[in-house]
């Protein structure tokens, strides 16, 4: 079947010309078997109406979508890896293969790949992405969303037919091609680039691209690259408190790994928190503890900063630095209101609820060795304090590291109470996703092809999404 009257393509990208982007071809794999689709990302955008043939044609072998990119563009970008600045970046392997405005909302959203083939900026890779990069993907992004982290979908994985070696993991390994459904793929090494070569028009033109397609309400701004750097880093700052809540760990906080839209993509080494402790890491390769849990605001203040000074090629330096003045005290405010949807507490007013989110902070910090992270939350949603006082974890709330929590909790009311009548709140656990869960999810497929343990997995976190019922993560 075709796409649904709900499809609506708009190929924005390619009109900032050939400075931004090149035009390339999927690899023709020597197999395409559909692993995972995604029918709720799909209705969004009017593609869920396609045969798991026609999904394989357009999602497998990269065929056109009606009215839309053709050829796909490889992005040109450059960035700070680690802090350490390269202008050999770029869409490696991957690329922007179609662009539609969302149903209902009318927000321009992307189809991008990773591990679609070489591109020109592939460098020494192979262009390609393991199924097990693939799965680990699909489920961070299910997990993330269920925890109301503004994330990209994975749209599609598809197993390509080949088989990989990789350093990290038992090669040779299988191969697969994702989908991912993104807000926008410009990202702070979009800029970067176009400041590089010093050129102030290519950075106005995307300043005026951004704003058209992603901030139309700051058409009239007098100020418009501040007005964008303002909304950038409120962006911004809402997506790290939300990281911050959820116990997300990115792994790798480099520039052009951000997104302009405030959304948080790119899954490679990243981990949730067993429990609380602020220099876990999730990259082996972050021997520095830089990209570590406690200093995520951090290392996106020092990114929003490399964009800042990208802009001063078409803005002034004071107003742009006043603007990044102002993360730290936005990301204050939206640590608090992210715990406070976590727990499922109405707020009572800024002093009190920043003292309640410290204290909660301070219990799990004190209880690390007998609190996992996810638990604390799911205990205590919406003042189950009954639950939480006699459940599983008693013992640890019923102590002295969360006495101040409790008597601080007692004046709050609960947010959406009906939620705890959800049949996910019965049980014991909540769901999380662990390294060693993952690492169980993948055995089977590696061993057997038995994608049982994933699709259940997934199954779950649907669960959990309906059930915690988080604040939609449309930007």
């Amino acid at each position: 079947m075709p796409p649904s009257p709900a499809y609506r393509p708009d190929p924005q990208f390619q009109a900032l010309g050939p400075e931004f982007a090149d035009p390339v071809q999927a690899e023709a794999f020597p197999r395409t078997t559909l692993r995972y689709r995604n029918d709720r990302a799909a209705a969004s955008v009017g593609l869920d109406t396609l045969s798991d043939d026609e999904w394989i044609a357009h999602f497998g072998r990269f065929e056109p979508l009606p009215d839309n990119l053709d050829p796909p563009l490889a992005q040109r970008y450059h960035g700070h890896q680690f802090r350490v600045y390269n202008p050999e970046l770029g869409d490696g392997r991957g690329f922007l293969f179609a662009q539609m405005r969302e149903a209902g909302t009318g927000r321009l959203l992307d189809l991008g790949t990773k591990g679609s083939g070489r591109t020109p900026w592939s460098r020494s890779g192979d262009g390609r992405l393991t199924l097990k990069g693939g799965v680990r993907e699909v489920l961070a992004t299910a997990m993330l969303e269920a925890l109301g982290v503004p994330t990209s979908r994975s749209f599609s994985l598809v197993e390509t037919g080949e088989a990989l070696v990789r350093g990290d993991e038992p090669s040779p390994t299988r191969s697969s091609v994702l989908v991912r459904l993104s807000h926008s793929h410009i990202r702070f090494g979009t800029f970067q680039r176009h400041a590089f070569f010093e050129r102030p028009d290519r950075v106005g033109a995307l300043v005026d691209h951004v704003i058209a397609n992603y901030y139309p309400a700051l058409e009239g701004s007098d100020d418009r690259p501040v007005a964008l750097l303002r909304e950038v880093t409120a962006r911004m700052a809402r997506l790290t408190a939300r990281w911050m809540a959820a116990g997300f760990v990115h792994g790798v906080l480099n520039t052009d790994n951000m997104s302009l839209t405030g959304e948080s993509f790119d899954y490679g080494p990243y981990r949730f928190l067993p429990k609380s402790n602020p220099a876990f890491t999730a990259a082996y390769f972050d021997q520095q503890g830089l990209y570590a849990f406690g200093r995520q605001p951090e290392a996106v203040f020092w990114n929003l900063q490399q964009l800042g000074g990208c802009l001063t090629y078409v803005a002034g330096d004071e107003a742009l630095i006043e603007v990044l003045n102002g993360f730290g005290p936005s990301y204050r405010r939206e640590l608090v209101a992210a715990m406070l949807e976590r727990l499922g507490l109405a707020p009572r007013g800024e002093d009190e609820d920043a003292t309640l989110v410290q204290s909660a902070f301070k219990a799990l910090a004190e209880s690390d060795d007998d609190l996992r992270w996810e638990p604390f939350f799911f205990d205590w949603f919406c003042r189950s304090d009954d639950r939480a006082l006699s459940g599983l974890r008693a013992e640890v709330y019923r102590g002295e590291g969360f006495e101040e929590f409790r008597r601080l909790l007692q004046p709050y009311a609960a947010k959406g109470a009906g939620r705890l009548e959800h049949p996910y709140f019965a049980g014991a656990e909540p769901e999380e996703l662990l390294y060693d869960e993952i690492e169980a999810i993948w055995a089977p497929i590696a061993d057997a092809d038995d994608w049982s343990a994933f699709e259940a997995k997934l199954g779950r976190l649907e669960a959990a999404r309906l059930a915690w019922d988080l604040p939609a993560q449309g930007t």
